[in-house]
């Protein structure tokens, strides 16, 4: 048993994975397995199949994120930079 939780902690952990499993993902977003997979029925984060198995591009992600960031920061926001040191 705990050479399993070992391997998924490694698995979840490795920055080096290119396709992760829902669990995978939705552990990196801090949301649960129930909620990444209603984001992927709604298309809100990519995902691809192998054979039966669905993955999540660990690209897809963070564009999720960038996506989600962007949303939350539109809207009338005036930044005035004169002045401003650079």
């Amino acid at each position: 048993m705990r050479d399993t939780a070992n391997a998924e902690a490694l698995s979840t952990d490795d920055p080096t994975l290119v396709l992760l499993t829902v669990e995978e993902a939705a552990r990196r977003l801090s949301i649960g397995r129930t909620y990444c997979f209603r984001l992927l029925a709604l298309g809100e984060l990519d995902s691809v199949t192998l054979g039966r198995a669905r993955r999540v591009p660990a690209d897809a992600v963070v564009e999720f994120g960038r996506k989600l960031r962007a949303k939350q920061c539109r809207g009338p926001v005036a930044i005035d930079l004169k002045g401003v040191a650079a």
